[in-house]
């Protein structure tokens, strides 16, 4: 039986006022769809006489006909294939749903069959086998995270090779780009080739007139404090001596004078261009979601995209498993746990007030420290090395104070095996060659530890530099005991706490790079580490060194042999995994040795990946950089070249290298 419903009546007032609105909406629906008819009208007919326009106009050079042709069926290829990706995404996300549903269901007749299953640890069988099946999903996810990574480097190479295949080759530093398009105009692509240690000409005197009056007052303050300081210490000037008034006063003019001249009409107008370029290429950064880094031992910029380099570091968080996550910020309780070990090692007498005085932590510029990641475009993958800036931390002075007592003794007992840079490193094979030892079936090997920094066990590091000191005969160091040296190491270790992004994280697996005590700490584990290496390559006269994570040996058995002790030794801590090279020419530092039927060759060595980079000629430097880079390039040829043909080689290359950066 139908319902019947009551009629409502309706006042005339309320009609009027539904027909009203009725009409308007049709109104506005009949105006909306007559204007896409009109703006579908007119852009047909300004198509049509762009086209007549075009056609009618004829240049005797070219077929401007042929070329449409060929821009439209570019066009029509692309919106074939974006059609085709939109297809393919459709039907890609319904198989996914169906999958899902097969999923879901599969899972739905598990748990009906194990309703009434036993617990195990407290929790049942079915709860087991879905955190397990959670775990091989997640572990699927990443495999194809990195199958696409691996993809898209591919992708880029072939792009930058393909896009460089052109009639001339550019030979100038530039940027990496881990990006399948350049975003930025020629313009500002050469701006960033100038590096990040190009100044900007004339930056100050562009500035509006009170930054430049605040820039004044700063220079004023830091030279004068430090001259009055200087002069009242070395030679008992007092501070309110009339000279030093009048050396203030003098200074500000000369301050003034320098802020204030006027520049050249050519020197202002380059000024405002490099300006304008800096705020050109942050806009475009900030609207790309890019991220422009130094690259670790390139000296250039890398760009690429904020989501690419986020993945990056993520997986050095998750493989080196050395930082945690906090939830509350605990920088006050880090600096009151400083500032209390300081007092009262102090009231012990366990130091010397001055030396609590030189470690205590400034409590009104003191702040948390920072992580940044430099990328290593010279390794595959690209990975990343983590930097934290720790100027302002609580523990920095002790640190640096460790520091400065601790790394003189390390680099005393262990010169032995200890390379500062190339030239030791030639002048210890040299001595190696002396012995008659190097023959020309003499075997290279170099290796290096991976993130030696964030992979020392920081107990173990801690036993380990006292067992050192232990061992060469000291109990006190600048009349600290070695217990207190332990307690002060240790706070600077557990205590290392930073802010990355929008989280704080603290370091629970090795130490800060960046901090200048790790370096020491994490030389003096690898003291311990190489201990067996050590023993077996003086039982031969075989030559071993060392510089921080990277070592370079010689070797004369055979390179199986050789294979076996590299292996076994990266067994010897479960921390320390080391990656080997072994050969007649490798690599080391900055210099190439090559062993040529008995005789070493040992040029100048430049990573291949690096970029041919010294600070611009442009750049807003003083004078005597210039000549600085020019000089110690020059030596460095010099002390490496075992040969002419090679310091020639070497000499056209800084040579180059200079045309290059202006």
């Amino acid at each position: 039986q139908a319902q019947s419903y009551p009629v409502t009546t309706l006042y005339l007032d309320q009609l009027d006022h539904y027909l009203r609105e009725f009409v308007d909406c049709e109104r506005k629906y009949l105006s909306m769809r007559n204007n896409k008819q009109l703006q579908k009208f007119i852009d047909n007919y300004h198509e049509k006489q762009l086209f007549e326009t075009i056609s009618a106009y004829h240049i005797s050079s070219i077929d401007q006909n042929q070329y449409i042709n060929r821009l439209m069926s570019i066009r029509e290829k692309q919106a074939t294939i974006y059609e085709e990706l939109l297809m393919l995404e459709m039907r890609v996300l319904f198989q996914l749903q169906e999958y899902d549903q097969q999923y879901e269901n599969e899972f739905l007749q598990l748990e009906s069959h194990l309703l009434n299953s036993i617990n195990i640890n407290g929790s049942s069988i079915y709860e087991q086998i879905q955190q397990h099946m959670n775990y091989q999903t997640n572990k699927l996810k990443q495999q194809v995270s990195m199958k696409i990574r691996s993809l898209r480097g591919i992708l880029i190479k072939n792009h930058r090779r393909s896009s460089s295949a052109k009639n001339t080759v550019g030979v100038w530093p530039e940027p990496y780009l881990e990006l399948l398009t350049n975003v930025f105009n020629c313009y500002e692509w050469k701006y960033l080739s100038f590096g990040p240690s190009c100044i900007r000409i004339n930056q100050s005197a562009i500035c509006p007139r009170h930054q430049q009056e605040i820039a004044i007052r700063k220079d004023h303050k830091s030279i004068y404090d430090k001259v009055r300081s200087h002069l009242n210490e070395h030679y008992f000037v007092p501070m309110t001596a009339t000279i030093l008034k009048q050396y203030s006063n003098q200074l500000l003019h000369d301050l003034n004078l320098s802020y204030f001249s006027p520049l050249s009409y050519n020197d202002q107008t380059l000024a405002l261009k490099q300006a304008k370029k800096v705020v050109s290429i942050q806009r475009k950064i900030k609207k790309h979601h890019l991220i422009l880094r130094v690259t670790d031992k390139g000296y250039n910029f890398y760009i690429g995209t904020e989501k690419e380099f986020d993945k990056k570091t993520q997986s050095f968080f998750q493989d080196t498993n050395a930082f945690i996550e906090l939830k509350e910020n605990p920088f006050n309780k880090i600096q009151d746990n400083v500032i209390h070990l300081l007092n009262q090692i102090r009231v012990k007498n366990f130091i010397f007030q001055w030396q609590c005085n030189k470690m205590m932590p400034n409590r009104i510029k003191c702040q948390l420290s920072h992580l940044y990641f430099n990328p290593k475009t010279h390794k595959d993958g690209i990975p990343v090395r983590p930097i934290e800036n720790t100027i302002h931390a609580p523990t920095t002075n002790i640190s640096n104070y460790l520091d400065e007592i601790i790394r003189p003794i390390f680099d005393k007992e262990c010169q032995n095996t200890t390379i500062i840079d190339g030239s030791s490193l030639i002048q210890a094979l040299h001595q190696y060659m002396r012995k008659g030892l190097f023959k020309s079936t003499t075997l290279f090997c170099t290796f290096d530890i991976r993130n030696l920094y964030t992979m020392l066990p920081q107990e173990e590091a801690l036993n380990i530099l006292i067992e050192f000191l232990n061992i060469h005969g000291y109990t006190k160091v600048k009349g600290i005991p070695l217990e207190t040296i332990r307690l002060l190491a240790s706070i600077v270790l557990k205590e290392n706490v930073f802010v990355y992004g929008k989280k704080i994280y603290q370091q629970v697996l090795g130490g800060a790079m960046g901090s200048s005590f790790t370096l020491t700490l994490a030389n003096i584990f690898m003291w311990k580490w190489q201990k067996e290496l050590v023993r077996r390559q003086d039982m031969t006269g075989e030559y071993y060194g060392r510089y921080i994570d990277d070592v370079f040996m010689t070797w004369n058995k055979s390179e199986n042999e050789l294979k076996k002790i590299l292996e076994n030794a990266n067994t010897w801590h479960p921390n320390i995994k080391l990656e080997y090279k072994i050969g007649k020419s490798l690599p080391f530092l900055d210099v190439l040795l090559t062993n040529i039927n008995g005789t070493l060759s040992t040029p100048v060595y430049h990573k291949p990946a690096a970029e041919p980079y010294v600070v611009p000629f442009i750049s807003d430097h003083p004078r005597h950089v210039f000549d600085n880079i020019v000089q110690t390039s020059l030596r460095r040829a010099i002390k490496y070249s075992s040969t002419l043909q090679s310091f020639n080689d070497a000499r056209r290359y800084i040579k180059s290298t200079f045309l290059y950066n202006g």
